[in-house]
């Protein structure tokens, strides 16, 4: 394979799981804040400040007033924004054209017409009236994507560069949605302190994680910092957690790695590495420094992903090693 096609391939991933997760925070945040149990949380200036902190992590002082149809136009379809949903998908449509000999049918014509829908989308309507609805028709065909990834092509070096891109992104954004939240939290307990519900914002967690439902079933009681942040960080079981995400990137490295050592430093030692850690940690290390921990989190999954493209995907190493080997 192409070194080329084989970063299509990685980034394609990437851009579907970005917009799946950046669509999820935007109608689980804006929504929810309806119902919240404080005046804050309520405020549509503070949820567009955490939107703003999430999508481009922006940190926008709270002086700042910020102009509501802007930041859902920016956030969702301005084409100009690189971290706008229409923008994650017109990439993932040019990543997967490129690669187009080596997914199927199916999947192209997927993510071709899902482009195209997202990309005609009324701006009115998305800044107006239609977030809820533009938000699950982005939700929806970020799933049907996957469901296409894994149910027609074959489970090889194609799959697992895919499907590796879908979990160094999860790995980020899941971590960035925890920042984001922790921060909302932090700003509301100082507001307010214990006079408030802090339950509020560890349940609008979960649910822009889609983890709501299975972490009340795996622990039986209401979402509260501690188990809310093991389930999403710690829980192997939980396939949103970040370490579960480690686990699958280390599983899918092995697929398309050719050697049996892995040399130190490279994609392939670093992801098993991290994932080890990870097997080990406790939440209360985690959470006596959760600030720095996930700041590493973010640094160390984006240094893995750089070294990824170096060792497999970079097009002018591929044509070095060609010309020695010629």
């Amino acid at each position: 394979m192409l070194a080329r096609v084989a970063n299509n391939l990685f980034w394609m991933g990437r851009y579907i799981e970005r917009s799946e997760h950046v669509a999820r925070f935007l109608r689980v945040n804006y929504f929810s804040s309806l119902d919240a149990p404080d005046e804050l949380s309520q405020s549509r200036q503070f949820v567009l400040r955490s939107v703003m902190y999430m999508a481009a992590n922006e940190i926008i002082d709270s002086d700042i007033a910020l102009e509501e149809e802007e930041v859902l136009y920016n956030v969702g379809l301005n084409q100009d924004t690189p971290y706008s949903i229409v923008n994650g998908f017109v990439n993932a449509h040019e990543n997967a054209r490129s690669a187009r000999d080596l997914i199927s049918n199916e999947l192209f014509e997927t993510i071709n017409r899902i482009k195209h829908t997202i990309k005609g989308y009324s701006v009115e309507k998305l800044v107006k009236s239609q977030l809820y609805d533009f938000s699950i028709i982005v939700s929806d065909a970020t799933s049907e994507i996957k469901s296409k990834i894994e149910s027609t092509l074959l489970h090889d070096e194609v799959y697992a560069i895919i499907m590796l891109g879908i979990h160094i992104e999860r790995g980020l954004q899941v971590a960035r949605i925890i920042n984001s939240k922790v921060s909302d939290a932090s700003t509301v307990k100082n507001i307010y302190g214990d006079k408030v519900d802090g339950n509020y914002q560890w349940s609008t967690l979960l649910k822009c994680v889609l983890s709501y439902d299975m972490m009340r079933r795996s622990y039986k009681k209401t979402p509260e910092r501690i188990n809310t942040l093991e389930f999403l960080i710690l829980n192997s079981k939980c396939p949103r957690s970040i370490k579960d995400s480690l686990n699958k990137m280390n599983n899918y490295i092995c697929m398309i790695s050719k050697q049996h050592e892995k040399p130190v430093n490279s994609a392939a030692f670093l992801i098993g590495k991290m994932a080890s850690e990870f097997e080990y940690k406790l939440i209360d290390e985690i959470d006596n420094n959760l600030e720095e921990c996930l700041a590493n989190l973010i640094v160390k999954l984006a240094d893995i992903a750089e070294k990824l493209e170096e060792d497999y995907f970079d097009i002018s190493h591929s044509l070095e090693v060609k010309k020695v080997k010629a």
